[in-house]
């Protein structure tokens, strides 16, 4: 017989659901808080790499390099066939229900196809080099000859930045988020700085840059396979691996990696095929105003990003237990902490973009500044909006998410042939950005009528709205100021303080949707961070 002092069965069934989806998403945010520490630290590292870059070689032969480096990233993306994440949705899901068999046949199978398709990409890179170099109608050809030695140099880079994709997110899975910590946003950002620094040291060219970059590609992969092989050793899983009696899931898995890899194929389409278009109506002087500020615009994703690695994994495992309304409540809470914590690089970026790409880049970039301005937006856009593809990918609403794949890519292709021969790099602009919005949009629409998530939860309206104010009035601020830019002008330490403080004010205005005192209780342990906060 119940006591008064003995709660319901129901109670206390409800409480254990509760505490278990706050603690997913506390595990999430809190975990992800480290990549994002990580990040932080590999973002500034390679902006500086980048910034280094792009002021010390030329426009031309930094068009060059940016060209030859748009088709490596195409031929990472296929060669990892979006199994980096479809192995993050299954194998923790086999983890979890104990059946090791499917889980190592999962493994071995993405190993075998990765390496296979890396080795396709790199062959046919040396079989088709004259094709690639009939892309470039308007350029020398001495100046061809330079892209395709640099791309027969670099291609090597698609396979190895494959595996290094594939290890990270069995890391994400078997691992703390400290091992991936060292490898992923210490030692391959060192890597390429030391590439970077040796070039100038040594006086060299774009052909030393490339071929260090495959080398500290190479290098990295191969300590961070070690280090794996040392961790599932250490968990004794190898004891489970019985070669004999494994199950390879190949139709399941293929049939969840197709909508990955058109979702991939889509933001490549929106860099790479950019860069390609560019250089065959324009030249590798336009690739050049379009990638130098590519990598300043996609940092509004950093967080995002950040987020990524361990969000598949623990929204999959709710998916396995049937708890929906924890996924949303993970949904929500990570697109609000995306939102808030990447509005600092929006500032920066959009609303800054004028006076933030001439003091980078340099005047002879002046012109790329709205370019800049257009890219961020798509990005924070799509950063803001929280993981509407990765969550439809769990729910397996694989049909839906192709058909959106599609019809995006064909948007952007259309604009891209539409306003590049005519505006060149600001068309290429103009046709990312908006195929970003159409594209999120669409998958929003999705999350809702396919999941059952909310379409938008009212209780964030305000985070919303603050950012939309925010970002806004600083543009606004910064118009009214005048347009030399340079370290010697006040007003532009006073645009950067304006900046920050809006930025805070943001944090702070919103500091109770981010649920802190849940999320983060160590946090409110520090004098400063608590008064802040609370």
């Amino acid at each position: 017989m119940e006591t008064a002092s003995t709660p319901p069965v129901e109670a206390v069934t409800s409480d254990t659901k509760s505490r278990t989806k706050h603690n997913s998403t506390s595990r999430q945010i809190r975990g992800s808080s480290l990549m994002l520490v990580g990040r932080t630290i590999s973002m500034v590292a390679n902006f500086a790499i980048q910034v280094l870059i792009v002021r010390y070689l030329s426009k031309a032969n930094y068009g060059a390099f940016a060209y030859a480096m748009s088709f490596v990233t195409l031929g990472q993306t296929i060669a990892t066939f979006g199994l980096d994440r479809a192995i993050t949705r299954f194998v923790p899901i086999y983890h979890e229900r104990r059946d090791y068999n499917k889980m190592f046949g999962t493994i071995l199978l993405v190993i075998g196809t990765i390496v296979s398709l890396g080795t396709l990409m790199v062959l046919s890179a040396y079989a088709f080099q004259d094709v690639i170099g009939q892309t470039l109608l308007n350029e020398k050809e001495g100046d061809k000859a330079q892209v395709i030695a640099l791309l027969l140099i670099l291609i090597g880079l698609a396979p190895v930045q494959a595996l290094d994709d594939l290890i990270a997110a069995m890391f994400a899975i078997f691992a703390s988020p400290r091992a991936i910590f060292f490898r992923k946003y210490i030692l391959s950002p060192g890597l390429k700085l030391s590439v970077v620094l040796l070039l100038m040291l040594f006086g060299s060219d774009e052909f030393f840059l490339a071929s260090g970059y495959l080398a500290a590609g190479i290098l990295g992969t191969t300590v961070y396979g070690f280090t794996l092989f040392r961790t599932l050793q250490k968990q004794q899983l190898f004891k489970e691996l019985h070669f004999k009696s494994l199950t390879v899931p190949a139709r399941e898995l293929f049939a969840f990696t197709i909508p990955l890899l058109t979702s991939d194929l889509v933001y490549v389409l929106m860099s790479s095929s950019d860069a390609v278009l560019l250089g065959h109506f324009k030249s590798t002087s336009d690739v050049a105003a379009f990638r130098a500020i590519l990598p300043s615009a996609v940092l509004n994703q950093f967080v995002l990003q950040s987020f990524t690695i361990l969000f598949t994994p623990i929204a999959s495992r709710l998916f396995a237990r049937d708890d929906y309304e924890g996924i949303n409540n993970l949904y929500w809470q990570t697109a609000v902490w995306t939102s808030v914590l990447s509005f600092p690089i929006f500032a920066l970026t959009f609303s800054m973009a004028n006076p933030l790409t001439v003091i980078l880049y340099g005047q002879k970039y002046a012109s790329s500044a709205v370019l800049l301005a257009l890219l961020s937006f798509g990005y924070y856009f799509n950063a803001a909006l929280g993981f509407n593809g990765l969550t439809l990918k769990v729910y397996g609403r694989l049909r839906y998410i192709v058909i959106i794949n599609i019809l995006a890519a064909i948007i952007n292709i259309a604009i891209n042939l539409l306003l590049i021969p005519q505006y060149g790099a600001l068309g290429a602009a103009c046709g990312t950005c908006g195929t970003m919005v159409i594209h999120n949009l669409l998958k929003q629409a999705g999350l809702r009528f396919g999941t059952g998530i909310r379409l938008f939860d009212w209780k964030y309206v305000k985070v919303y709205a603050s950012i939309i104010i925010a970002a806004l009035g600083l543009l606004a601020f910064q118009w009214v100021l005048p347009q030399n830019y340079s370290w010697k002008q006040p007003y532009i330490y006073i645009s950067f303080a304006v900046t920050g403080a809006v930025a805070l004010a943001v944090v702070a205005l919103n500091r109770k949707s981010l649920n802190i005192e849940q999320t983060f209780p160590e946090l409110l342990r520090i004098p400063l961070m608590r008064k802040f906060f609370t």
